[in-house]
């Protein structure tokens, strides 16, 4: 016998961490009966597990997927207001996934989709410090001061985010209309981070795409495309993460 949640994470449903919150939430079945209790376990070779009414398989290659998220859609797998999800966007995949991480609703650009739990834990986790690098258009023209306290890092919930490197790109426009494009790369992943620190110095995001996770890069995929990262750049992935 096997607890619950390592099962879930072995399936690729989650990290045990998140699979404790689907067991806590009733959305976790074994043998037909709805287990809410932490630690409960289950025989991964007799018991039929299900999580949202789908059978789990222990069997199955873990899958990793390149989504290039289009604006209006939620990364998550249900939500509860009815709007589109990311999952959506995956035709024909039939494998359990997920996000890696969160890209907001109004952002747009690379988010990867697995079954394997343990790899999204290690690959969101702080202590790796995997790249996360963003194209911003933000309203106005940034000065070197305010660029400099982007990247020395800003207070978001009484904590300083952490050092990010940011680089300034073109401006169009005039008038007051002006938008520039900045490049932001950071090690950490708040809530709606870009956004909050950018509008702390006074230049809002217009429009905000996250270009490269680690070592992947979105490159040319079509907005709402997606396609399976290939074996090298799970490797390289992975690299990362040990």
């Amino acid at each position: 016998m096997v607890r619950l949640q390592k099962l879930l994470s072995m399936a690729g449903v989650a990290s045990r961490r998140a699979a404790e919150t689907l067991i806590l939430e009733g959305r976790v079945e074994v043998n037909g009966e709805v287990v809410t209790t932490l630690g409960s376990k289950a025989d991964p070779v007799r018991d039929q597990i299900r999580v949202d009414g789908r059978r789990i398989r222990l069997d199955v290659e873990p899958r990793y997927i390149l989504l290039n998220k289009p604006k209006g859609y939620v990364t998550t797998r249900r939500d509860p207001q009815g709007r589109r999800t990311v999952l959506d966007l995956l035709k024909g995949v039939k494998e359990y996934v997920y996000p890696v991480g969160r890209l907001d609703y109004d952002s747009e650009g690379l988010l990867l989709m697995t079954s394997d739990g343990d790899f999204a834990a290690r690959l969101t986790h702080p202590r790796h410090g995997v790249e996360r690098v963003y194209e911003a258009i933000v309203s106005g023209v940034p000065d070197e001061r305010a660029l400099d306290t982007l990247r020395r890092g800003v207070v978001l919930d009484d904590q300083r985010t952490q050092p990010a490197d940011v680089t300034r790109g073109n401006t169009v426009g005039r008038g007051g209309l002006e938008t520039t494009r900045l490049t932001i790369t950071l090690r950490e992943g708040r809530n709606r981070q870009v956004r909050r620190m950018c509008a702390h110095i006074g230049h809002p995001v217009r429009r905000l795409t996250r270009v490269r996770m680690g070592p992947i890069r979105l490159d040319d995929l079509p907005s709402g495309r997606w396609r399976d990262l290939s074996a090298r750049e799970v490797a390289a992935l992975k690299r990362r993460t040990m």
